[in-house]
């Protein structure tokens, strides 16, 4: 049966036809396929391999990838899927050790360098416990199928001893000869898998006394013609087998089972006469060398495939290189960048493979660019949270300002604070998030108990102007009636006692303040009729007015009242100075010119006026 030999023998996945032995040595085709049907044959995964197809983990999210290990753990035979779950670990622990740098990096833009991270995530857990559930069954499955191939082993080598007792003790007649060796054969068909490094040299050893056997019994044509024709009948079937697989459209399943036919062939299956033997074993080596180059092509198509995909990688890569690069200062912008980079994110995990020989290459590139993306948007982040601590720390001052004024009485002195309080917030930027809404709540708290006591009051307060307001609209009526009586000191006393009652009768409210116009008027018409200086007449009207702003308590009005006085002063002083600066252009003019005495007293009462103006500057700035 060794003669039987072909270098197009398919391959392992996974294999080559140039492997070679550890020194260095090209291994045959045969050498290649015996040594893949061994190891296949210790595991139980050759048949089986085929109903798990191999996906793309890197394209999947982790939890998608968690849910694939669930499944293939579930498993009977988890030596069906080994391959696919190492390739899920890695993939896994790749997004996971990137997921949790990113964590790591966040967390250090919130917190000192000396405080230490940790991060629980769940579905970590769930992978640890699915993978260590694998292991477990591995290990149990090693040592089930350790302790089986060692009984498998053992059985084989008696049934060898068998076969040579046969042969060499040929008591028997061909008939229960034959009878024997069939029965021999089955048994051995069914012995069951055998440690693969011993796996070679036993049924080398097997094969050699089938081969033996065979000699001995060529004298009896008509039972050997029998057994060769029988034999020559199943490698036919077997080569229809593989013809039809030709046509099956998964290559990867064909190529499977036209490995278990090799093994039917190899190790199930005893040798054809001479005649026939070259010619099938060529015919068979043709249909198994089309499935190679089948195979081949759907490889260099993949390649090819893995080629572009490493294409698209690299641009992706290349984007998110530039999107670390670009200069952001604005939160809104950085939202969007974020949004750009996880959309390319994707792009990358749903390309799919590239070449074995640049994937570490290539993962590595990516973490790169996004770890550099990541380290710039987390600075501008840490800045914003000094920026946000900072704001923090204003607010809290504003906070304790507004409790200490917020218990005040005095509500015409506090209210005015209060209000400034709540526009220097409104000025103040963002705070930390966790902070936020507990210090506006707490703010709010303060603001809204200290205006629902300062409105309480004001309905008072708001009760008693009207009834002024009622007082100074009956003191109208009397003061149509007064008359001067012609003592100029008698008359001032009674303007005086009419404006010092008036102001004891209070304030009014702030719609209807018109009767202090109607008041002033009726001032001014007695004032004119007294005949006072200009002078008099105007620090009276003044004093009104002051004691006006000082009733109202409008610090914003009598800030303005000073900027006008001030603006007055200015203007009378240029002027002063003006005709002063232009007598210096007319000095040899007499003394008795017209003209020159007409400026002369034009100083004169700007002078006048500038006194004046000053003397209520000064009244007024007793009030702030």
């Amino acid at each position: 049966m060794l003669e039987e030999t072909n270098d197009n023998l398919p391959m392992a996945d996974g294999q080559t036809e140039t492997e070679s032995t550890e020194n260095g040595t090209a291994l045959s085709a045969q050498e290649i396929i015996d040594n893949h049907l061994a190891e296949a044959s210790e595991e139980g995964s050759l048949i089986e391999t085929h109903e798990i197809p191999q996906k793309d983990y890197e394209s999947l999210s982790m939890e998608a990838i968690v849910e694939e290990l669930a499944e293939l753990v579930s498993h009977e035979n988890i030596m069906v899927v080994k391959n696919h779950i190492e390739d899920i670990k890695k993939s896994f622990l790749g997004k996971y050790h990137q997921f949790i740098d990113e964590k790591r990096a966040a967390f250090y833009t919130e917190n000192e360098a000396s405080v230490e991270f940790d991060y629980h995530f769940p579905l970590k857990s769930k992978f640890d416990q699915l993978y260590d559930t694998y292991k477990a069954k591995r290990t149990k499955h090693f040592n089930q199928i350790q302790n089986q191939l060692k009984d498998n082993y053992a059985t084989r080598t008696t049934l060898i001893e068998e076969l040579k007792t046969l042969i060499d003790t040929g008591e028997t007649s061909m008939s229960d000869m034959f009878k024997k060796f069939n029965e021999i054969r089955e048994r051995w068909k069914n012995a069951g898998a055998i440690p693969k490094d011993k796996y070679n040299l036993l049924w080398n050893n097997y094969h050699f006394h089938t081969d033996r056997f065979y000699e001995l019994v060529h004298l009896d044509k008509e039972i050997r013609d029998a057994d060769f024709k029988n034999n020559l009948d199943q490698k036919v079937a077997i080569i229809e087998k593989a013809k039809a697989l030709l046509a099956e459209t998964d290559l990867t399943k064909a190529f499977r089972e036209l490995q278990v036919l090799h093994k039917v062939w190899k190790e199930e299956v005893g040798p054809v006469d001479k005649e026939h033997r070259e010619k099938i074993w060529i015919e068979f080596s043709e249909v198994t060398k089309q499935m190679h180059d089948k195979r081949e092509a759907m490889f260099a198509q993949a390649r090819e495939k893995e080629q572009d995909n490493l294409t698209a990688k690299n641009n992706v890569i290349a984007q998110l290189t530039a999107l670390a690069e670009e200069k952001v200062a604005a939160h809104g912008d950085w939202q969007k960048q974020i949004t750009k980079m996880e959309a390319l994110r994707q792009d990358f995990f749903a390309i799919g493979r590239v070449p074995a020989e640049v994937s570490e290459a290539t993962w590595h590139n990516f973490k790169v660019a996004v770890k550099a993306f990541n380290s710039n948007k987390n600075a501008f982040y840490k800045d914003i949270k000094n920026e946000q601590q900072q704001n923090l720390d204003k607010k809290l001052a504003l906070l304790e300002k507004a409790k200490a004024h917020a218990i005040s009485d005095d509500f015409d002195a506090t209210t005015p604070i209060m209000k400034q309080i709540q526009e220097d917030w409104r000025k103040i930027g963002h705070v930390p998030r966790k902070h936020s809404d507990e210090i506006w709540a707490t703010f709010k708290g303060i603001c809204n108990t200290y205006f629902d006591r300062l409105h309480e009051s004001r309905k008072e307060e708001i009760q008693v102007e009207v009834e002024a307001f009622e007082k100074k609209k009956a003191y109208l009526e009397t003061l149509k009636s007064f008359e001067l009586v012609g003592d100029h000191k008698t008359d001032l006393d009674a303007i005086k006692a009419h404006i010092a009652a008036w102001k004891e009768l209070g304030k009014v409210p702030q719609n209807r303040r018109h009767i202090e116009g109607k008041f002033n008027k009726i001032l001014d018409a007695l004032f004119e009729k007294l005949s006072l200086s200009k002078k008099d007449s105007e620090m009276m009207r003044f004093s009104n007015k002051l004691d006006k702003l000082a009733e109202g308590n409008d610090q914003r009005a009598i800030v303005n009242e000073q900027l006008f006085i001030r603006r007055k002063i200015d203007e009378l002083q240029a002027e002063i100075f003006q005709l002063e600066n232009n007598i210096q252009f007319i000095s040899n003019a007499k003394g008795d010119n017209p003209f020159v005495k007409e400026v002369h007293k034009s100083i004169e009462r700007h002078k006048e006026d500038l006194n004046m103006w000053k003397e209520k500057l000064k009244k007024l700035n007793t009030l702030v």
